[in-house]
């Protein structure tokens, strides 16, 4: 697990000294205007840019998104994110636990050090009480959830919360324009794959791009049709099985319970069957774009 102020920190310094990129954070896109030839980026400061294609990596809200006319079927869940880092007594091992409890998963991941990062999915109703408490009343709070297998907990930094919505392109782009990331499409943190699934977008689109160039094509006209055909079976494979996912394990009915711990029990017992499972959570099955095998471009 990699925070993300890490990777910010990492990242950042590489992105400036690579001579074909012009970096020009901080910026903000007023509005991107497109035509068969090309499309054209005004920025909030005046400046305007004209490319051969706008990559709208701009978040689940995506403006872009939203000015190409693309729309999305969306819908809130009943819960709220609640994220905090941890240092803990004993040593994690490198091993990530997740609590299915009734409000939704409780997730515990190895961080450096005795540290743990936790994605603690709460009903909403109750997420603002909890957010509100002080320090060591939100510790008890949390304590109860994730046991005593790592021994006394402390707090570490700040405590965030979001709300936990679902969201999936109808296109993904649009002329000029395609969708990266939350721009396209947004999932239940229940397995983790946010992040992930948005990188193996910017590997497939990158990938798709250099190989119009080598071919000499307009990579504006040539990159969204093969964009969408890839990624989108990827992104709605794990959309739909992290949302039935959050439905199945936060349902508290009898049957519903029973069937999910004898397919847990099933899956425990089938070590193919595991690793498969594993294989899918970290991104290893299907068509992977050459920079998520660790090849060159």
């Amino acid at each position: 697990i990699v925070e993300n102020r890490v990777l910010r920190r990492m990242l950042w310094p590489q992105a400036r000294r690579l001579p074909q990129l012009a970096v020009l954070a901080p910026a903000t896109v007023a509005g991107v205007t497109r035509d068969d030839s090309g499309a054209d980026a005004a920025l909030t400061d005046g400046r305007r840019l004209r490319a051969a294609l706008v990559a709208a990596a701009d978040g689940r809200l995506s403006p872009l998104r939203n000015a190409a006319g693309i729309g999305a079927v969306t819908w809130s869940y009943p819960q709220t994110g609640i994220v905090c880092t941890v240092h803990h007594q004993e040593p994690h091992r490198g091993i990530a636990v997740e609590h299915f409890l009734p409000a939704g998963p409780f997730a515990i991941l190895p961080m450096t050090g005795d540290r743990s990062s936790i994605v603690w999915t709460e009903a909403a109703a109750l997420a603002p009480a909890l957010m509100a408490l002080e320090d060591d009343a939100f510790l008890a709070e949390l304590t109860r959830r994730f046991g005593d297998h790592l021994g006394a907990l402390a707090l570490e930094g700040p405590r965030w919360s979001y709300p936990l919505s679902f969201l999936h392109a109808a296109r993904y782009g649009a002329g000029r324009l395609v969708l990266v990331g939350e721009a396209a499409h947004v999932i239940h943190p229940i397995a983790g794959q946010g992040l992930n699934l948005g990188i193996r977008d910017v590997a497939a689109l990158a990938e798709i791009i250099v190989d119009a160039r080598r071919r000499g094509f307009d990579i504006g006209a040539a990159a969204l049709a093969p964009y969408e055909q890839w990624r989108r079976l990827d992104a709605l494979l794990l959309a739909g099985v992290t949302d039935g996912l959050n439905r199945l394990f936060s349902n508290r009915l009898p049957p519903f319970q029973a069937t999910r711990d004898l397919g847990l029990a099933a899956v425990d017992r089938l070590p193919p069957l595991k690793r498969l499972f594993m294989r899918h959570a970290m991104g290893l099955v299907g068509r992977l774009p050459r920079l998520v095998r660790g090849e060159a471009l």
